[in-house]
């Protein structure tokens, strides 16, 4: 089963930007859906974007377009998460996931999660 393992959280001040890695531990970049999700505190779960990694197609959650930039680097295994002018709300802890396909929503299913990177935004 692929491993996986957020890094890149941190505090940053309103207005900045962070950008969160997702490595994927395996002998190859097969491809997969990898899902980025957030839980902020004392809330339910919610999902930002996908991105598959055969062809690098993305999907996003329609709340979530804009900000949010899902990528990958094929050569080192990763999918970043690119966030722009954070706000206090934003404040959560960061999962990657990764699952078999990404449309139709699908994305939302993935089942194998990383560990989480807090990011903490302060106003």
């Amino acid at each position: 089963q692929v491993q996986l393992v957020e890094s890149g959280g941190g505090s940053v001040q309103a207005g900045g930007s962070l950008r969160l890695s997702c490595a994927v531990s395996e002998g190859t970049f097969s491809p997969r859906c990898i899902a980025w999700f957030r839980q902020p505190p004392g809330k339910e779960r919610e999902g930002i974007g996908a991105i598959y990694t055969s062809g690098g197609a993305t999907f996003y959650a329609d709340s979530m377009k804009g900000r949010f930039i899902i990528s990958q680097d094929r050569a080192k295994s990763t999918v970043y998460l690119q966030m722009n002018s954070l706000k206090p709300e934003d404040t959560a802890m960061y999962y990657c996931a990764a699952g078999v396909s990404c449309g139709g929503g699908t994305w939302r299913s993935v089942d194998n999660w990383g560990p989480g990177t807090q990011v903490t935004v302060s106003s």
